[in-house]
């Protein structure tokens, strides 16, 4: 299979943790799969972008907003295929393949959720995850997904808010994200810092009042109002 797959990640001040994420993209350069890598910039002031080039990365710049980042990284990129991920979610071994093997099927896909950390609270949190993503097929952006560019653009691409991008992806694409047998290990930091039951309870508030309609700038604000009193 030639390179087909674009990475887009978007950055804000993530240089702490995308050598790692970076790292496990290894597996699929030499697998003959990573067309390029795509880093969504928005504005940060750390090692970010100086990581990024040394990574060979194409750097794409613009206004803080996770779907607006998304987007212009969808546009910058040239694959036929799309994986979106996160600066702080980590690829799993054998990521690769499982890709390369769902490209053949055509689906759009996200990964199983796993955090960084130990312990019953991480696996609630990401069994919780895992169920919402295979019963309703509403994935979030931790998850990384994987969509061929003809799927993205039918489906509109990413819309340009702030919150809630992903999960306005996964209803536009309509229940067809296949959930792939291996998990991602995303960083639990800001449940360990907020606390496991009242982030998970805040992300779940969040999540119906925007499928009840809420505009997802105001959304945005009352989600950095709770983590600035945590």
């Amino acid at each position: 299979m030639r390179a087909a797959l674009s990475v887009v990640i978007p950055t804000r001040n993530a240089g702490a943790g995308l050598p790692t994420c970076l790292a496990a993209l290894v597996e699929g350069l030499e697998a003959g799969l990573i067309r390029e890598l795509i880093v969504s910039d928005a504005g940060s002031e750390d090692t970010t972008l100086q990581i990024a080039d040394a990574a060979g990365a194409v750097i794409v710049q613009g206004v803080a907003s996770r779907g607006g980042q998304l987007r212009r990284g969808a546009q910058a990129a040239g694959g036929d295929w799309l994986l979106f991920l996160h600066a702080d979610t980590i690829l799993p071994a054998g990521w690769a393949g499982a890709v390369s093997a769902q490209m053949v099927q055509g689906a759009p896909a996200a990964f199983q959720l796993g955090f960084d950390a130990a312990g019953v609270m991480p696996r609630l949190v990401a069994g919780w995850a895992n169920l919402r993503s295979r019963v309703f097929s509403l994935p979030y952006g931790d998850q990384a997904l994987l969509i061929s560019r003809v799927a993205y653009e039918a489906a509109g691409g990413y819309a340009d808010v702030p919150l809630m991008e992903d999960v306005a992806m996964a209803r536009a694409l309509k229940g067809r994200i296949v959930l792939l047998p291996l998990a991602v290990r995303t960083s639990a930091a800001k449940y360990q810092r907020e606390g496991w039951l009242r982030r998970g309870a805040r992300n779940l508030w969040i999540l119906m009042r925007y499928l009840c309609g809420a505009d997802p700038v105001q959304l945005v604000d009352a989600y950095r109002r709770g983590a600035r009193k945590s």
